[in-house]
This record gives structure tokens, C-alpha cells and sequence, in this order.
């Protein structure tokens, strides 16, 4: 599943690095995809909307749509 997330705060690469290991560290083979200028978070992952969402969320950003 490919799942966008709209980020709110994601804003540097130091960001998108945090962001990206959190995700990571629930689902080792995900792969994501960042853009800051959109602050848009795009994973393919087998693990549901929630749960990377939730990911996104203990890294210390807020998820403000899902798509």
C-alpha cells in the first residue's frame, strides 16, 4: 500500500531524517519518500495507515492529512 501523509513541521532534512527512521523502525522494508517545500511524507509499506501515522506522530510531528 502507498499510503501520503501531510506533515505539519516538517520543514529541513533533519526533519525528513527523523521522520524517516521512525517509519523505518516499525517497517525495515518500507520505502519513503519526502517533500519538504509540501510537507508531504509518501511510504509504501505493508503495515496500515495508522500505524505509520502513529509513527509520524511519536517522532514529534503532527499529521494532518492522510491520503
Amino acid at each position: 500500500m502507498t499510503l501520503t501523509l501531510t506533515v505539519k513541521g516538517m520543514n529541513c532534512g533533519h526533519c525528513t531524517k527523523t521522520i524517516t527512521q521512525a517509519i523505518l523502525k516499525m517497517d525495515p522494508q518500507a520505502v519513503v519518500e519526502t517533500n519538504i517545500p509540501e510537507q508531504l511524507v509518501t511510504i509504501t509499506s505493508s503495515l496500515q495507515a495508522s500505524a505509520l501515522s502513529a509513527a509520524v506522530t511519536e517522532a514529534g510531528y503532527d499529521v494532518i492529512a492522510t491520503q
